[in-house]
């Protein structure tokens, strides 16, 4: 009997201790949970957004989630809200985007929680790192105390540097513009805002590529391509392309070469033009698509330039050459001769290009093609302001219906040509088909297509007559669109085509004339200048 009431009394009590193990289990997993409910709670007001969802709708933890451990009994208090509103303020990546149920709402105090952390910031509760920020070649020294999770989440480059220190503070050894800005930098970091002026773009930029803070870099780069036109005391364009030409970056150097390329008129006559550097100088003179008022315009900026600057005799002798003397009248260019001090000191290194423009003027283009190569860039107009190479065109409500206008230029640049005038008549359409679009099938009694709702912007430039005289000469048209920005009126895009703006194939084709606060119009209008330009050819002359 003694045998069997152990053998009965062995399995009971075993299957007791498994169900009150069990049922302590139970219970563990029951605090834990709502302990976690509870973080996670406090987790996501810090972070300035809270989703109630109703009991029936929550779900409950994995258990594979991390849980802190906490060495020494506890966290300070300000240290562990100032890690989680931190994590939360710059990691947004780490929440992903919900869709939530009907019955759940959203309550977002993002807001406030951006101005919690500034205060953190500004008042230094909880820092742990203090940054010393020495003004190079001074013994200027700027302190902030910063905490390290922020500087390790934001910047891969301050994450490597705290690893390897030896004390709390950390020394940055900045230059003078970078350190005056270092403050509103390190701001970025805890706020992910900032606000940016002209003359910091730069330093500012400079810091965002230094410690890695892409997000930074990439839309102060953004800033700058949008902010070309803004007036500035003393210019910053020169200064940014230059800046964009040693860090590599193309799409800004690009985007300030063209922008003084359509605007050079403008920029020769401010305080910046002293300061373009003599690689942007040669640059700019190899372009066609200057936009100005006359090459002699440009000549007497460049003789501004040289004497300002006083380069080296060869770099002056290269910009000098590069000057279209062609282009220039033939009164103009005894004048350069006679009282240019410029000319008269570098006389002998542009005297063939001075002769060879004489020549030009001297006979008529079919002449001269029979020996001169005439598609040379001397013999090649740039974009022209002045009444004898086109006209403005100003369209008032440029989406009411189709516009005519005629205009006059010389026929040529030359002085041989210098009396004759083309007339030209240009025809605008803010809703002309594409041909190839266009129905192969036009209405009955209709000479032309239809022009629908569903067209794109057009202009046609043609001559009124024809003439002898075109014989030889090929005659382009450019269209300047001009615009509004930061309250100056600069241009806006440059369109180039033989005889209608379809050729080019993207004329307007982003702007929406049919809003009033459209970037391409001024007080609703377009406006508009037409150039012609006219290219000459060289003339075949076969062998006997």
């Amino acid at each position: 009997m003694g045998t069997e009431k152990k053998l009965t009394k062995k399995p009971f009590h075993k299957g007791k201790l498994l169900q009150q193990k069990k049922k302590l289990n139970q219970q563990e997993e029951r605090e834990e949970e709502e302990m976690f409910k509870g973080m996670h709670s406090f987790y996501e007001v810090l972070f300035g957004e809270v989703t109630m969802v109703p009991p029936s709708l929550r779900v409950k933890p994995k258990k594979a989630i991390v849980k802190p451990k906490l060495s020494g009994g506890s966290v300070p208090a300000m240290v562990y809200v100032a890690n989680l509103c931190v994590a939360l303020c710059v990691g947004a990546a780490l929440k992903p985007d919900v869709v939530l149920e009907n019955s759940a709402t959203t309550l977002n105090h993002s807001m406030a929680l951006v101005q919690r952390m500034e205060a953190l910031l500004t008042q230094g509760n909880g820092s742990d790192v203090i940054l010393r920020v020495q003004t190079l070649n001074t013994d200027e020294v700027k302190i902030i105390q910063v905490h390290s999770l922020v500087l390790t989440l934001q910047s891969d480059v301050f994450d490597e540097l705290l690893q390897t220190r030896n004390s709390t503070a950390m020394i940055l050894r900045e230059t003078p513009d970078c350190a005056a800005v270092f403050d509103k930098f390190i701001r970025y970091l805890y706020c992910g805002d900032i606000t940016v002026r002209l003359n910091q773009a730069i330093p500012l930029h400079k810091l965002a590529s230094k410690y890695h803070v892409w997000d930074l870099q990439q839309g102060l780069t953004q800033y700058m391509t949008q902010h070309l036109s803004s007036d500035s005391p003393t210019g910053h364009v020169v200064s940014w392309y230059q800046y964009a030409t040693q860090i590599g970056d193309v799409t800004l150097q690009n985007s300030c070469l063209q922008y003084l390329s359509w605007n050079l008129s403008s920029v020769l006559q401010s305080a910046e033009w002293s300061s373009v550097s003599e690689e942007l100088l040669l640059t700019l003179l190899q372009r066609s698509d200057l936009v100005l008022q006359s090459e002699l315009e440009l000549y007497e900026a460049l003789e501004a330039w040289i004497s300002q600057n006083q380069p080296s005799g060869e770099t002056a002798e290269s910009v000098l050459k590069a000057i279209r003397y062609a282009m220039i009248s033939p009164q103009h260019l005894f004048h350069l001769q006679k009282k240019s001090s410029v000319m008269l000191k570098y006389y002998e290194s542009v005297r063939d290009l001075l002769f060879l423009a004489f020549q030009f003027h001297a006979a008529s283009p079919v002449q001269l093609a029979k020996y001169f190569d005439v598609n040379c860039s001397l013999f090649t107009p740039r974009n022209y302001l002045s009444p004898a190479w086109g006209s403005p065109w100003v369209i008032n409500n440029p989406t009411r219906d189709d516009r005519s206008f005629s205009f006059q230029t010389q026929l040529g640049p030359s002085g041989y040509d210098a009396s004759k005038r083309v007339t030209w008549n240009a025809l605008f359409s803010p809703r002309w088909l594409p041909l190839s679009v266009r129905s192969p099938y036009p209405e009955q009694g209709s000479l032309q297509p239809t022009r629908t709702d569903g067209g794109r912007p057009r202009i046609i430039v043609t001559p009124a007559t024809s003439s002898p005289d075109f014989a030889g000469v090929s005659f382009q048209k450019t269209v300047i669109v001009s615009a509004r920005k930061q309250g100056k009126v600069v241009v806006r895009h440059v369109y180039n085509f033989h005889q209608s703006t379809e050729e080019a194939g993207d004329f307007l084709l982003e702007a929406d004339l049919q809003r009033r606060a459209s970037e391409y119009l001024i007080d609703s209008s377009l406006y508009l200048h037409i150039i012609v330009k006219p290219l000459y050819h060289s003339l075949i002359v076969a062998k006997k």
